[in-house]
């Protein structure tokens, strides 16, 4: 597998041309079970298989985790911005450095539960947006560009995916 496969095995994220209710759905739904599949990947493995990686210096299935909660986090309190206020710019953050900070190195199954309550608040909200609130958007200041909130469900949706995907991409090739 060349680098490029190992970072994005599921594919980089690609906005469709239309936006449907029933692509909207199916990404509601990725989200609502994403805590329940991450639970399925890792309740049972060890300390060892926790600090698998997904590719050679990449995270470690613990810091997957980690970041899911860090990344979601700042995307619930995106869409409640946008819903709250007028074309808000967001916060970026250095999600990399957010890795290495010390509660990286508390159990995943910390972050576990926070993405649990997180994803059912998170999910309540989405599944009760007007059509007039999925057409809200935010402001990215590192794409410069703004971001609706049906854009952005798709985008969580494929950020599930994609570390779903890397978690049982280490526990099959096992780096170290």
């Amino acid at each position: 597998m060349n680098l490029e496969t190992l970072k994005f095995p599921v594919g980089k994220f690609v906005k469709p041309e239309s936006i449907t209710k029933e692509i909207i759905d199916s990404a509601i739904n990725e989200i609502e079970n994403f805590p329940n599949f991450v639970k399925a990947e890792i309740q049972n493995l060890d300390e060892n298989d926790l600090n698998l990686r997904y590719r050679p210096e990449g995270w470690t299935i613990s810091q997957v985790v980690h970041h899911c909660a860090d990344s979601h986090i700042n995307s619930y309190m995106r869409f409640k911005l946008a819903l709250t206020e007028n074309l808000p710019t967001i916060k970026p953050y250095e999600e990399s450095l957010w890795a290495e900070l010390p509660d990286s190195k508390l159990s995943p199954f910390i972050s576990l539960k926070l993405l649990e309550a997180l994803h059912e608040r998170w999910v309540f909200i989405l599944k009760n947006l007007s059509d007039e609130d999925l057409n809200k958007e935010f402001i990215h200041p590192e794409q410069s560009e703004k971001i609706s909130l049906k854009e952005n469900i798709l985008i969580y949706s494929w950020h599930c995916q994609h570390h779903l995907a890397h978690i049982k991409q280490a526990k099959v090739l096992r780096f170290e």
